[in-house]
């Protein structure tokens, strides 16, 4: 299983099909959570520190998977673990502490309803251990929140889908994890060599990439305004070069910015750490990525880097996703602006584009899960306009029910069906064809000769080839910085793999393995009751932009699609074909589906 599936989402989507009902309630004792690394994870091999959560989403009612990063994974692989299974419920809350080969529950009695950050040192002092890393839900996910999810390391989350309201709903508080064991490795002599030439030689330093270094991942906002990408106001406007350039990496890193952070042994220390010194955003800590700069910055076109920032701290402290929080928040924004919602309905709030002041508030609310524009933000925004109607379904930004990731796909065209027929949802992480839409961009898997002109041909094959490449980097798990032909290519990420596992696979042998993790997830969804009826876009996102780098251009979706399931394999029904699962050994999914 492990060699067909390598592991973190592949293997968590093979065990997930196993163990969970797909008909289960995402928040009942019958739906599981499954955390999983990968081979590479813990070793040398830059960026290897992340771990993958994999359930069934309550936001999204189909199974989803999500990733995080910094020291939580790499201990829990050293604890003497590659997967946990969370399953049932407790009576009284509890949380895990897994110590180097052992597991025990305790009482999590006295931290129930404490924040994210309030629950670190208690855990360390009460297990004995200032190194142990700790991860825990907040009052969202104790509360239901449907974008709650589960923060580790003060900052670092497996945001998107809501696994913090299934911790929650199984009174799991915390999990606590401390490893300093060793794990065997096929050939730990060639994969140190060959990690060393990672980190001393081939990592890039041209102009194009370093600024990920430099600047965080809040680069993107000044690379990538002038191309109509990035949303504004809910999505409604192609271009705002001041708002954007007063949340960019360069202006973090002249105003707040103390220092830059890493990731487990990975060189490129994309993290950024703030401090805030006085007024009313004051605090210290970790500062906001891209998509929080956006989600909650430019879509609801506060450009005041301070407010941005500590509404997104205050997201980590809470335990909520700051994309679908900033999304349902801007969303709401045009409802209030439009007349759908009222002062009542946002508890006084004066809830308006561009007010800094609200838009911290209204976190706050979201938070606490706490009043009416508390609890209507944590439904997320595809039942939050189902319940206020007016049409403001059209201009909820989402797939089902997964909030948009901030990279507009009027702007990098293939990002269309990458967001109507990905595997969880509107996610950019599955995945980011945007980058795949040049000129050789992945000759090893025959992505090559792409017309840059093009703005619907090929785009559907494009969305599939980053799928499948996406799908095997969370599942040896891998950064996404380390892929995409920066730094390796297919036959790289099999060779590490082979040097780890002792297995002899081949660029071409990743490939089927990421088409089977695809085509596995989806049945499973399918077996949720999604078809190819869901696989859309909202109003919103096909409506052309009047300003920007993408005036005038909506996605032909239909088209693109049609190319999707060809390259894919999918019937007209959205399904995978028979012969499809069973050319890629997925017997069992056949049995179910046919």
């Amino acid at each position: 299983m492990a060699h067909d599936f390598i592991g973190g989402t592949g293997l968590g989507v093979r065990l997930a099909y196993d163990e969970i009902p797909p008909e289960c309630d995402p928040l009942g004792p019958e739906n599981k959570l499954i955390v999983a690394t990968g081979p590479l994870t813990a070793t040398k091999l830059a960026t290897a520190s992340r771990f993958q959560f994999i359930f069934k989403s309550p936001l999204t009612g189909i199974l989803c998977d999500a990733s995080s990063g910094d020291s939580w994974g790499a201990d829990f692989k050293r604890a003497g673990y590659d997967v946990l299974i969370v399953q049932g419920r407790t009576e009284k809350p509890v949380y895990l502490w897994i110590n180097n080969g052992t597991a025990e529950l305790r009482d999590a009695s006295h931290i129930w309803g404490k924040d994210c950050f309030s629950v670190q040192e208690v855990l360390k002092e009460e297990v004995g251990d200032k190194k142990a890393k700790v991860g825990s839900i907040g009052p969202a996910g104790e509360r239901g929140s449907l974008h709650a999810c589960f923060s580790n390391d003060e900052g670092r989350a497996p945001g998107r889908g809501g696994s913090g309201a299934v911790l929650g709903s199984k009174k799991l508080k915390a999990i606590v994890v401390r490893g300093t064991m060793d794990f065997p490795l096929a050939d730990e002599e060639g994969l140190n060599r060959e990690c060393k030439k990672i980190t001393s030689g081939r990592w890039p330093k041209d102009e194009g990439f370093d600024p990920y270094g430099k600047h965080g991942t809040a680069n993107w906002l000044k690379a990538s305004w002038h191309k109509g990408g990035i949303p504004v106001k809910n999505w409604q406007i192609g271009e705002w070069k001041e708002g954007c350039l007063n949340l960019c990496g360069p202006r973090m890193s002249e105003t707040i910015l103390t220092r830059r952070s890493a990731c487990y042994r990975c060189p490129l220390a994309c993290a950024r750490l703030v401090k805030i010194e006085r007024g009313p955003y004051a605090f210290e800590g970790s500062g906001p990525e891209y998509e929080t700069l956006a989600a909650m910055g430019t879509n609801t076109m506060v450009d005041n880097l301070e407010a941005v920032a500590y509404a997104g701290h205050l997201c980590n402290v809470y335990g909520i996703d700051t994309m679908s929080t900033g999304s349902t928040i801007a969303w709401a924004m045009e409802c209030f602006e439009k007349g759908l919602l009222s002062k009542e309905d946002t508890d006084g709030i004066e809830l308006t584009f561009g007010n800094a002041e609200e838009l911290v508030a209204a976190t706050i609310k979201a938070g606490k899960v706490e009043g009416n524009l508390g609890k209507l933000i944590a439904m997320g925004v595809k039942r939050a306009a189902e319940k206020v109607g007016g049409g403001s379904i059209d201009f909820a930004c989402q797939v089902k029910g997964l909030e948009t990731a901030m990279h507009d796909s009027r702007a990098f065209p293939s990002m269309a069906a990458t967001y109507a027929a990905g595997p969880r949802g509107a996610c950019h992480l599955y995945g980011q064809s945007m980058h795949y839409e040049t000129e050789n961009a992945l000759p090893e898997w025959g992505l090559t000769d792409f017309d840059p002109e093009a703005k619907t041909k090929g785009m559907g094959r494009i969305s599939t080839i980053a799928l499948y490449h996406f799908e095997i980097y969370n599942s040896m798990v891998i950064c996404a910085f380390l892929t995409g032909g920066y730094v390796m290519n297919p036959s790289d990420l099999a060779h590490f793999l082979n040097l780890t596992t002792g297995a002899n696979y081949t660029a071409d042998d990743l490939k089927t393995i990421g088409k089977r993790i695809a085509n596995l997830h989806r049945a499973f969804n399918n077996r949720c009751g999604i078809t190819k009826d869901d696989d859309i876009l909202s109003k919103r996102q096909l409506t052309k932009l009047k300003e920007g780098g993408a005036k005038g251009f909506s996605p032909d979706l239909p088209a693109m699609l049609d190319e999707y399931y060809r390259e894919i394999g999918w019937n007209r029904e959205g399904k995978p074909s028979p012969e499809l699962l069973a050319e890629l050994g997925l017997e069992l999914a056949l049995e179910d589906l046919y």
